[in-house]
């Protein structure tokens, strides 16, 4: 995949800043409302590079790297990198998910295994979730969505990795994000357990990665599944 190309972003700048172009129809933009745009875009860029430096951090860990090694392949000493990442992840036993959710985490990582992934992105999470009926299913029907039309469009996305899946794989950033949406979702319902329902909206909510694509491709943002969820 080649980097983003700086005269794009540029342009890309130039065409999104509202601001750019004086009311008065000056000869010149208005630059320093084009430097805060660039400076919201570099943000994005770097939220993007942080994420994918914290996933592989992630994987390091979960297969027992010393922090020493991490951080040596980092550039950086043993304490700045646990600096940065030394808060650890929560990990959802199954005591606080349904059966439901239980069930589609196992298509989940089969799906990760299946096309040699080392990773559990949003895609693999809607894959699992669509893979039969469940409560995810249910309220895709709600908001007026075909759930097997989601699943397909979703499979279209699964692409094949290099080489085997590890046997413990680790959630991406934004997957994780998406179970942590699923839990206040959980909680504002009032509901004991997080439900696949509740992943849903929190991939809809993070409306980024594979999964979050589809879902906002077909109309189905965090506010109309959520408005279908209360209905």
């Amino acid at each position: 995949m080649a980097l983003p190309d700086l005269d794009a972003l540029i342009a890309e700048v130039d065409r999104t800043c509202e601001a750019a172009h004086r009311p008065d129809g000056g000869e010149q933009p208005d630059w320093l409302a084009l430097l805060s745009s660039a400076a919201q875009l570099a943000s994005q860029l770097q939220v993007l590079a942080d994420d994918l430096v914290e996933d592989y951090v992630e994987h390091c860990r979960l297969h027992g790297i010393s922090w020493t090694d991490i951080g040596a392949a980092l550039g950086v000493t043993r304490q700045a990198v646990q600096q940065r990442f030394h808060a650890p992840h929560k990990r959802y036993t199954p005591e606080v998910l349904t059966e439901e959710l239980q069930q589609a985490m196992t298509y989940m990582k089969q799906a990760a295994i299946q096309h040699r992934n080392n990773y559990i992105g949003t895609e693999h999470l809607l894959w699992g979730l669509t893979s039969e009926e469940n409560s995810a299913t249910a309220l895709l029907t709600a908001a007026g969505a075909d759930p097997e039309k989601i699943h397909r469009a979703v499979g279209d996305r699964l692409s094949m990795g290099a080489s085997q899946a590890a046997e413990r794989i680790a959630w991406t950033p934004y997957s994780r994000k998406a179970i942590a949406i699923a839990e206040e979702q959980t909680e504002q319902c009032g509901a004991e357990l997080i439900g696949c329902d509740h992943l849903l909206i929190g991939i809809a909510e993070i409306g980024r990665g594979a999964g979050g694509g589809v879902l906002i491709e077909a109309g189905l943002g965090a506010d109309r599944l959520r408005e279908a969820h209360a209905g």
